[in-house]
């Protein structure tokens, strides 16, 4: 039996010399090397006790071993489980016990802060990193290691959910989940072995790992594999490289930068956009700026890849594009799960072979996230325009009731995001003595503030007086997670009192 995943992203590596990664202050790694690098990992990690099946658990800076003992994992049959270097041991203790992990892979240095947490869950751990133990390990191993036989529905990753609406959720990720979207995404975005990803994402997350990395690998092509988005290293790298995917805040801290212009990106053929909404103002001045349309797409950590904007055709600001070609894609109402007609505001709900195998030892949540027919519900709002394009409202969590009337907090975002002195904004519900909840607006500002006057008498005139603001809270800028996700669950959570307390 193959190891399907592992034949198809790394296999192909053996014995090549071809650049595949070029790292800062490090100088190019062939694929060849960094197949050698792998093969040693994978016969570490067994001589460490892994067996298939078995939860690694890493919590490392971005390397090339990082990337490496993922390769690795696949190899021996294991699931990969990345975690965000952000994490507090306290977090960290949950995950692991979660997933039952029989290895837990951090930094050298950090076994003096761990050590203790990983001794009282019975964890093995290892560092990882120049200097690391599992490097030392693996150092005298053989280059050559048989992977180990593994099915298509095996699973490969456990990517856990942010946790926002409570506990964390283990997404379980079989292998035909990640190859199938990565097969479907080279071909989408014309990926070949002439390529040069510039890659400035944390590979701990969906994005830098399963799209950017198994993208780059599947297409035979190399990366630019840069520790960090910086905008100075970015702009140095530009001119080496011919596609780019990031999150928003890396085209907005770009935008901030005189060096940006026709002539930086004119050795760039692709720009893709993930993780969060992108402003259609960011859209458009990048257009103006760089000469060059920005690729929006829109996925989960539960599904991957749904749709694309078109590489060739119109990539319309505000949209995230058609659905992808293997995935169904339709819009429902919430709580009966009833098809709305197009151009109406649900549920999205999608169906295909990137669709995730469900929540890691909760059947029921799981059963409770699927229709009959096998639809998953993401949990986030949109609809499909008359031109066939996906447009996202927000999240089923963020929609606000106030008064009995359902209120869309992007409808409201887009004229905010429009007014003088607003840099972007973040419309909440927060809970109201009359209403029940009330729409509250946070603004992120330019130098010079928003008038607030200002923008109520816009308001009047733009939307119906229940979608109004019951209060303004005004922010140098707005909390977000690593990907640059807006964290509206932390907003609410900091302004419920002071709002109940003030409310109109």
């Amino acid at each position: 039996m193959p190891n399907p995943l592992y034949d198809a992203l790394f296999a192909p590596l053996v014995g090549q010399d071809r650049p595949f990664l070029t790292v800062p202050d490090q100088g190019q790694i062939s694929a060849g090397a960094f197949h050698d690098m792998l093969a040693r990992f994978a016969h570490a990690l067994h001589a460490a006790g892994v067996r298939p099946g078995d939860r690694v658990v890493l919590q490392a800076a971005k390397t090339p071993q990082m990337l490496a003992l993922y390769g690795a994992a696949v190899a021996c049959g294991a699931v990969f489980l990345p975690l965000n270097t952000a994490y507090t041991p306290q977090e960290l203790e949950y995950f692991i016990s979660d997933s039952a992990a029989s290895l837990l892979l951090v930094d050298p240095g950090a076994e003096l802060a761990l050590g203790p947490l990983a001794a009282r869950l019975g964890v093995r751990l290892e560092t990882l990193g120049p200097g690391g133990s599992l490097d030392a390990l693996a150092q005298s191993l053989s280059t050559d290691f048989t992977p180990i036989p593994r099915s298509p529905d095996d699973l490969a990753a456990l990517l856990y959910t942010s946790g926002t609406t409570g506990r964390s959720k283990g997404a379980m990720m079989s292998q035909r989940n990640l190859l199938s979207n990565a097969q479907t995404l080279v071909g989408l975005w014309r990926f070949t072995p002439e390529d040069v990803l510039l890659h400035a994402l944390p590979i701990f997350h969906t994005h830098g790992l399963f799209v950017a990395s198994n993208v780059v690998l599947l297409a035979g092509a190399q990366m630019i594999f840069l520790p960090k988005f910086d905008p100075d290293a970015v702009l140095a790298a530009l001119p080496h490289a011919s596609a780019m995917m990031g999150v928003p805040t890396f085209y907005t801290r770009l935008l901030d930068d005189p060096r940006l212009n026709h002539d930086a990106t004119a050795h760039m053929r692709l720009f893709i956009s993930g993780s969060a909404p992108l402003l259609a103002e960011t859209h458009k001045a990048w257009s103006a700026r760089t000469g060059h349309a920005i690729l929006e797409r829109y996925g989960m950590t539960e599904t991957n890849m749904l749709t694309s904007n078109p590489y060739d055709g119109a990539r319309r600001p505000g949209t995230v594009g058609p659905p992808l070609p293997d995935v169904e894609l339709r819009i429902t109402q919430p709580e009966t799960g009833a098809p709305l007609p197009q151009g109406e505001t649900g549920m999205i709900e999608v169906r295909g072979p990137n669709v995730f195998q469900g929540y890691w030892q909760m059947p029921e949540k799981t059963a409770s996230e699927f229709r009959a027919d096998g639809f998953f519900m993401t949990g986030d709002l949109g609809l499909i325009d008359d031109q066939g394009y996906v447009q996202i409202v927000g999240r089923a969590k963020d929609l606000i009731i106030s008064g009995g009337y359902n209120i869309y907090p992007k409808e409201v975002e887009l004229v905010l995001d429009d007014m003088p002195g607003v840099l972007e904004s973040a419309v909440i519900g927060l809970p109201h003595p009359d209403l029940g909840e009330g729409v509250v607006a946070v603004l992120a500002t330019l130098s010079q503030g928003p008038d607030i006057s200002v923008i109520k008498a816009a308001l009047s005139e733009k939307l119906a007086r229940y979608k109004h603001p019951k209060a303004y809270i005004v922010l140098p800028e707005l909390p977000r997670n690593t990907m640059g996700k807006v964290q509206k669950a932390a907003l609410r959570q900091q302004y419920a009192a002071q709002f109940t307390e003030n409310a109109e």
